[in-house]
């Protein structure tokens, strides 16, 4: 509460105490409730109700348009639309574009096989190519840097303004690798064919953005050609091999169980290096693997022994979890390998009957200092003789005294052995296996499509992984396909993945800002249930999963204006899959005037002639035209494209002609509006103290007029109604603010809100009205426009203040006025904020926060009413140490710089003969004390507030310590808003604020175990490449080289829908 209320309250209770000092008679009148005349306060808000109304219908022109429309009435064709065939159309759509993205990725496949085909390696070969780090640097004298020569980069709206070069590729390769490998020179060499095939592509199909290729050599093609800088400490991370496009392109699902030792000759340095192979193995699991992690010694460990025998999707939570427990390992006592083999057989063996799991490839991962044992009895039990589990051993530690017995292991059972020694060594041993189980997959002869995304092209071979190919996928060129008109106000499409995961919806915020923007961890992870949670259920999450087609139903509440209102509707979902695909597509229509569209009918001349008015705008987010087709028409707008393809200037351009037909409406019957507000703008007796700034209009196709009343330097809010107010204006996935509440107002009668801001206090020094038009009188009729003003904040309170200082005593006498002390008037809207008070500061403010007492009031008689929301994708404050015992080692970087002092460390052993792996342990892995305040992803509840619309006026009295509070509540004809006045000499401190604050959701431990072993239900996909008779068992680490020149085979990344 603003700090002048204290000092307020403070003052009254001193006057008080003076008061009664002097005269005790008054005291019975001080602490009885102060009596608020109901008929008074109607008056006020009556008054102001219709002067405010006035204002707003003058010079929005709201009269004028609906009669426009209602002279069109008997002209137009109203339907119902038909979700279902709606929804199959747009999946239809939606599948083309898809087919017309792979095929692009196919001639990338084409062009790359025939150029490693014809590729002799050379391992002296030398070649000077663009390096993304190095490009454009030059040296102390002026010369370029190796492998960094002048690279032309032009900054280009295509890719978000980014410099970039359009016409070539360039390479990155991790921090971590030599840049002139042998092995990446020669992939790089050869791979600079592709430059052809990317402009190709680009030229074919402009609407692609970044197109790649992976290698399984660890560097990076990107095209088009980009700058990479490094972060603070001289680093690049990225490596393409970790990223989950690569991952899940080049494997098939997989149940995996990871076995580590911890005894007692694990101690120190190798299980710190232990603990960051399985972080890096955790790395290369993706949302179509399961896993589970066992510590061994003489007895077994499960690091979550929530989950003892079961396994859980690898995704990102999941795999936080596990990470955060593996701090808590530490190495003692004898290790019991053959314990650890039975336990992790016998639980593959049931989760895979159980028909949860991936149903495709198994592996046990062996993290170990070495076996004393071959184990053969063990799996000639459970693997021999169809070897359907690989064993991947990795020997921790220098010593090779029991290295023969993990190979063997390993070769046996068709996986690989390798060794690490250091810290620096972890990454690149664990992509080993990635190689081995992308046999199957490239040898395969199926040739078929797996989304996410890999096309397979292969050619009978040993199963030699060359790389990943593809290319990225904006969520706008989905939302193109959708015609945002035929959804209505409130109506959208999503679509989400075979694990539920969304691709596209409205609700899905994949960034937070602080400071500036950054993405949440978990953004591509997030599942529908979590922005669809009325559907406690999931029977549409479950439904879109299994590729169903169908409708279903329910209640939900949707927030708009940043989260601080909620408008409560019906939803009918239509969904089906999209073909070709793992995904399904949805759409939601709100019931009433959501599930109807009209047609108008005009000719093609009245509608050039009206859309050539320079107020009219349209939808830049909308495709009215198709301008990405051919060069020329790139550079068009959507309104100059229209025109051209009228007029038959330009017969190439492919436009939505049913969308045309109603822009060329629209336009028509909202024309004769710009003549009315340039009227009011010529008469000067109007609008004299140019309170009213701005009118505006939108329809239903995304057709938008605006007219100044005052200069555009002297507007209170310069960012309404421009690209930067994202809220207010026709995007590609909603219609703007003001439309979309105009819409859920009764018609006739007008929305008012404060502009809230991002910051923690509300600055807004503006009102917005707004109001619908509506083509018939009844909730079948669609909502064909909406129109409306912004005014000063200043003018629109001093219309208040004037209202509330009138009375109907014939002597002109007031017996009570907002003047007085004894009350606090307030003007607040239907979802409890303050538009008017007597302390400005509190503008834009919850109504709870200042009077709680009143507001509980309020909701206990159900003039207002509390909705519970939720936010399944929120960002809490959390103390976390500033560094902790493995983290900093986790990651793959820091452990490569973290090895520099483990070799200084092996330096001093031979030389001194002196152990100091303690020391090196304990000062690698010391917790700090320090807490540093970070954002991390969490669950938050959170109320809203809606007015009860049958309560027209209440009045009420508060019970407080020692005296009662009464308040009157009367609701301002024609709008949203109410008039409250509160009782100002009786306080109810003992009554606690009503705040709209997020309260985190802790959940305990009981309830985290539930909620690990909860398994959404998933689709798998239906490619499953676990086992190939001609893959070569024997290439299994160090027991036969790998051929110089196997036959290429290459897996193409058909789709990446999120930004890297």
């Amino acid at each position: 509460m603003p700090e002048n209320l204290n000092l307020l309250r403070a003052f009254w209770g001193f006057f008080f105490i003076f008061w009664t000092a002097f005269n005790t008679a008054l005291v019975d009148v001080v602490g009885s409730e102060q009596q608020i005349p109901l008929s008074v306060v109607k008056l006020w808000a009556s008054a102001f109700g219709g002067e405010i109304k006035s204002i707003a219908a003058k010079y929005s022109g709201s009269q004028l348009l609906q009669k426009k429309y209602k002279e069109y009435e008997k002209d137009v064709a109203i339907e119902e639309i038909d979700g279902l065939q709606l929804v199959k159309k747009l999946a239809k759509n939606m599948e083309e574009m898809f087919h017309k993205k792979s095929e692009a990725v196919r001639r990338l496949v084409e062009a790359a096989e025939d150029a490693y085909l014809k590729h002799e390696f050379d391992a002296d070969l030398q070649y000077e190519y663009f390096n993304a780090v190095l490009i454009n640097e030059r040296d102390e004298d002026g010369n370029y840097l190796e492998l960094g020569k002048e690279f032309i980069l032009v900054p280009n709206d295509h890719f978000n303004n980014l410099p970039v070069n359009i016409s070539l590729s360039d390479v990155q390769v991790p921090t971590n690798m030599y840049n002139k490998d042998p092995a990446i020179v020669n992939g790089v060499y050869w791979s600079e064919s592709l430059n052809k095939v990317f402009v190709d592509n680009f030229d074919r199909d402009p609407s692609l953005i970044w197109q790649y290729f992976g290698s399984a050599k660890g560097f990076f093609r990107q095209y088009p050609g980009i700058k990479w800088e490094p972060d603070e400490n001289g680093v690049i991370a990225f490596d393409c091999r970790n990223r989950k496009w690569y991952i899940q392109a080049a494997t098939s699902p997989k149940d995996v169980v990871i076995l580590v030792d911890v005894s007692g000759s694990m101690k120190g340095l190798r299980l710190t290096i232990a603990k960051q192979t399985v972080s890096s193995i955790l790395d290369t699991l993706g949302d179509d693997d399961f896993f589970n992690i066992i510590a061994y010694n003489e007895e077994l460990h499960y690091v979550e022994p929530c989950l003892n025998g079961t396994l859980v999707q690898a995704d990102r939570a999941n795999k936080e979890h596990f990470r955060e427990h593996l701090d808590k390992l530490f190495a003692k006592g004898i290790g019991m390998l053959d314990i650890a083999l039975n336990e992790a057989f016998n639980m593959l063996n049931e989760f895979n009957h159980t028909g949860q799991g991936s149903i495709c490839s198994q592996a046990i991962m062996l993290i170990t200092d070495g076996a004393v044992d071959t184990y053969d009895t063990i799996f000639a039990k459970y693997n021999w003789p169809d070897r359907k589990v690989r064993i991947f051993t990795y020997l921790i530690g220098r010593e090779a005294a029991f290295a023969d017995n993990l190979k063997w292991m390993a070769c046996a059972n068709k996986g690989f052995f390798t060794q690490i020694s250091t810290l620096a060594d972890v990454q690149e041993n664990v992509m080993e296996y990635l190689h081995v189980l992308s046999r199957p997959k490239v040898i395969d002869q199926e040739h078929d499509v797996v989304w996410t995304e890999a096309y397979i092209d292969s050619t009978r071979s040993k199963g030699i992984l060359l790389g990943v190919v593809g290319t990225d996928v904006p969520v706008k060129e989905l939302l193109k396909t959708i015609p945002k008109y035929k959804l209505g106000i409130h109506g959208y499409a999503f679509a989400i993945t075979n694990n539920g995961y969304i691709l596209t919806h409205p609700e899905l915020r994949p960034l937070y800002e602080e400071g500036k923007k950054r993405r949440k961890p978990n953004y591509s992870s997030v599942d529908l249930s979590e922005v669809e949670w009325e559907d406690r259920d999931d029977v549409l999450r479950n439904a879109m999963v299994n590729r169903k087609t169908g409708k279903f139903s329910m209640e939900v509440k949707k927030t708009v204006d940043k989260g601080k209102r909620v408008l409560v509707m019906t939803n009918d979902y239509y969904y089906t899959d999209i073909k070709g695909t793992p995904f399904s597509l949805g759409v939601a229509l709100s019931r009433g005037h959501g599930k109807y569209f009209f047609r108008g009918n005009v000719t093609v001349e009245e509608g050039l002639h009206d859309l050539e008015h320079p107020d009219v705008s349209l939808a830049d987010e909308w495709s009215y035209c198709n301008t990405d087709l051919h060069p020329e028409h790139r550079q068009m707008t959507q309104l100059e494209a229209i025109k051209r393809y009228l007029t038959g200037k330009e017969p190439l351009l492919q436009c939505d002609k049913e969308l045309i037909q109603e822009v060329l409406f629209d336009a028509v019957v909202s024309a004769p509006i710009e003549a009315y507000w340039t009227s009011l703008a010529l008469n000067k007796s109007e609008n004299s103290d140019k309170g009213v700034e701005v009118a505006f209009l939108g329809t239903r196709t995304g057709l938008s007029r605006i007219n100044l009343f005052v200069g555009p330097e002297q507007l209170t809010n310069q960012d309404f109604l421009t690209a930067e107010d994202k809220e207010n204006i026709f995007n590609a996935d909603h219609f703007p603010l003001w439309y979309r509440r105009a819409a859920e107002q009764i018609p006739g009668s007008f929305v008012y809100s404060i502009p809230f801001s991002t910051e923690t206090t509300n600055k807004s020094n503006v009102v917005t009205a707004s109001t619908a038009i509506q083509l018939l009188d009844d909730r079948k009729s669609p909502v064909v426009a909406a129109v409306g003003i912004q005014m000063k904040l200043e003018f629109f309170q001093r219309k208040f203040w004037t209202a509330s200082r009138q009375c109907a005593s014939l002597d002109g006498r007031c017996a009570i006025s907002c003047d007085d002390e004894a009350i606090n008037c307030y003007l607040i809207d239907n979802n409890g904020f303050i538009l008017v008070s007597e302390d400005y500061r509190q503008t834009g403010y919850f109504f709870g926060e200042v009077e709680g007492a009143v507001m509980n009031k309020l909701l206990t008689m159900g003039s207002f009413k509390r909705i519970t929301l939720y936010d399944y994708q929120a960002m809490c404050r959390t103390n976390k140490e500033s560094s902790d015992s493995a983290h900093s080692l986790l990651d793959p970087y820091n452990a490569f710089f973290a090895a520099v002092k483990w070799i200084m460390t092996e330096l001093v052993l031979f030389l001194v003969e002196f152990n100091l792996c303690s020391w090196w342990h304990s000062d690698l892995t010391a917790k700090a004390q320090r807490l540093k305040q970070t954002l991390e992803p969490c669950d938050t509840e959170y109320p809203a507030f809606v007015s009860e619309r049958t309560i027209k006026e209440t009045t009420g009295n508060i019970a407080c310590d020692d005296c009662f509070k009464s308040f009157v509540i009367q609701q301002i004809p024609s709008s949203n808003l109410f008039m409250v006045v509160v009782d100002n000499e009786c306080f109810c401190d003992s009554v606690p604020p009503i705040t709209m604050a997020p309260i985190e959701i802790r959940y305990n431990e009981s309830l985290k175990c539930e909620r690990l072993k909860s398994q959404k239900i998933r689709r798998r996909p239906e490619s499953c490449h676990g086992f190939h008779p001609e893959e070569n068992a024997r290439e299994c680490g160090g027991v036969s080289g790998l051929s110089a020149k196997p036959p290429l085979v290459v897996l193409p990344l058909l789709l990446t829908i999120f930004s890297r």
